[in-house]
């Protein structure tokens, strides 16, 4: 089934089935998401535990290489960071034939540059949150150690922004501060 055209439901059965892969469904064709190299697992290891340590748990949950999130068209992809409102985890629990998926816009989807993915992640799946309505979208890079960020406006369009270094602070996650110098830390 690899490579080849698949429904959701099959998509479904093949990502519960292995676990050791991590499956992507790109245009309705699975392909394994790619491995990373050490900056981007460090910095996604990063960001998790900083948004773990100052998010409101009875709130929101984190998620790194594991949840999956639905966009339109036959696309499901594995964010290498996402935080999630409580209320959307709660349904999926207690349901073992059932894989972590969602569909509502997200508060904050994060993607980290890797050689292996390039443009995939930075322009395809960029653009896929953004017709999600995800609120608040980062794509990072260790290398250039900078992230552009997109906020969703009122309006359904976003702002682009770019930072390198400093405090960030997502919009729509209460009281938390992203130190992006220790985030890129060597």
């Amino acid at each position: 089934m690899i490579g080849q055209r698949v429904s959701d439901a099959d998509y479904v059965r093949i990502a519960l089935g292995d676990d050791d892969h991590r499956w992507e469904p790109h245009d309705g064709r699975v392909r394994e998401k790619p491995g990373a190299d050490a900056v981007h697992n460090e910095g996604a290891t990063r960001l998790l535990y900083a948004l773990f340590a100052q998010l409101d748990r009875p709130h929101f949950n984190v998620r790194s290489n594991s949840a999956r999130v639905r966009y339109p068209g036959g696309y499901f992809y594995v964010p290498d960071v996402v935080a999630i409102p409580e209320p959307l985890t709660r349904p999926l629990r207690g349901r073992p034939d059932s894989l972590e998926t969602y569909d509502a816009p997200l508060p904050l989807v994060v993607e980290i540059w890797s050689a292996a993915t390039p443009d995939y992640d930075e322009f395809a799946k960029i653009a896929l949150s953004r017709q999600r309505g995800d609120q608040e979208i980062w794509f990072l890079d260790p290398y250039k150690r900078d992230l552009t960020r997109w906020l969703r406006r009122p309006d359904g369009g976003y702002d682009e922004e770019r930072q390198r270094g400093g405090i960030v602070r997502p919009a729509f996650l209460p009281n938390v501060a992203i130190d992006l110098d220790d985030l890129f830390a060597d």
